[in-house]
């Protein structure tokens, strides 16, 4: 039986074309929740994007708790307390539970 991570990647590979790590996946996930995918972005506007996706996958956890957008259609969160000091796989851990449960409420997988 494969894990749910294993069927996200499936699934993703179909889509795409190729495996996706999980800066790839969060990056998609900072365009889906921006709803502007079919824009060239800078640097730093991608880096806003990953955290968009961040903050997005910890609100269920209430690390976040999404405050709307800006003018530009930027969402916003405010932060409700610090994350965990947690480990390299700890952290990796988190956010591929956190990956796993959004592709789930969005009946991904």
């Amino acid at each position: 039986m494969k894990s749910d991570w294993q069927l996200l990647q499936i699934k993703l590979k179909e889509r795409f074309g190729e495996e996706l790590d999980v800066d790839a996946i969060i990056f998609l996930i900072g365009l889906q929740e921006l709803a502007k995918p079919h824009q060239k972005y800078k640097k730093d506007e991608k880096l806003a994007i990953m955290h968009v996706a961040i903050c997005t996958l910890l609100e269920p956890y209430k690390f976040y708790t999404y405050e709307g957008k800006d003018a530009d259609g930027w969402p916003h969160w405010k932060l409700n307390e610090e994350l965990p000091h947690l480990d390299a796989k700890q952290q990796n851990r988190l956010i591929v539970d956190a990956i796993i449960d959004y592709f789930k409420r969005e009946e991904f997988i």
